[in-house]
């Protein structure tokens, strides 16, 4: 409740500035012509974001299929850990606008690209997470399983995989909410569709409330994302303290 009101008075503010004109509406486009270009440009707004939205949740699920695979890999292998940390935490330097190109003149401007950006983006949020989670079990419980002369492989399906998976929906909805910048840098490096690509094409036309709306749902849908991702979490840990709060 708190939020939504210090939404709305945002939102009043910022509509009595473009209206008392203290900011040029050309720049800045009130709250009302933005949900007016909502309207208005409906059809030309719903096929742009589900062009996005598929780019976003096959990179997602990439992102997911990748982080897994070094996390588990990572915590089962010491020269595999000491290889590919360096690797992964670097991989997050990379300045997504200056690959982005280099992405679309090898793969061209498909969807490949895009899946590739947002996967990108994505992966190290999850890798990281559940990598620590991994490692971060109940000591006594570890022991137990050694007395118990539990294999190595049932202490990670029995301790290790469960005790993570609360690090790893954390690392889950980080990428879920940060998953549309990967496609919209994707899209503004070449792309005929979606809504990082609506958005050079409004703002070339000056049309700023149509660029706004389009803003408005790549918001939304990241909003959207972790919110499904959290409802997830509430369902699948509902053993655990943080997912029940």
């Amino acid at each position: 409740m708190a939020a939504a009101l210090l939404v709305l008075l945002a939102l009043a503010g910022w509509e009595a500035l473009v209206r008392a004109e203290v900011v040029d509406a050309l720049l800045l486009p009130a709250p009302t012509d933005v949900a007016q270009a909502l309207w208005t440009d409906r059809a030309i707004l719903s096929e742009d974001l589900l062009v996005t939205t598929g780019e976003v949740v096959l990179g997602l699920a990439a992102a997911l299929a990748l982080g897994a695979l070094l996390g588990f890999a990572m915590h089962l292998s010491g020269p595999v850990r000491r290889t590919l940390r360096p690797l992964v935490i670097g991989s997050q330097a990379i300045p997504i606008p200056v690959i982005a190109p280099l992405f679309i003149l090898v793969l061209g401007f498909g969807l490949a690209p895009k899946v590739l950006m947002v996967a990108l983006v994505c992966f190290f949020p999850v890798t990281i997470n559940l990598y620590d989670g991994l490692r971060d079990v109940d000591p006594d419980a570890q022991k137990l399983l050694r007395s118990l002369d539990a294999s190595r492989w049932r202490r990670l399906a029995l301790l290790e995989a469960p005790s993570a998976l609360p690090a790893t929906f954390t690392g889950v909805k980080i990428a879920a909410a940060v998953a549309v910048i990967g496609a919209v840098f994707a899209e503004w490096a070449g792309s005929e569709a979606g809504l990082g690509h609506l958005v050079i094409t409004a703002n070339g036309q000056l049309a700023t409330a149509r660029a706004f709306a389009a803003t408005a749902l790549l918001i939304a849908e990241a909003v959207a994302l972790y919110a499904a991702f959290l409802a997830l979490e509430r369902r699948a840990l509902d053993w655990a303290p943080r997912a029940r709060s």
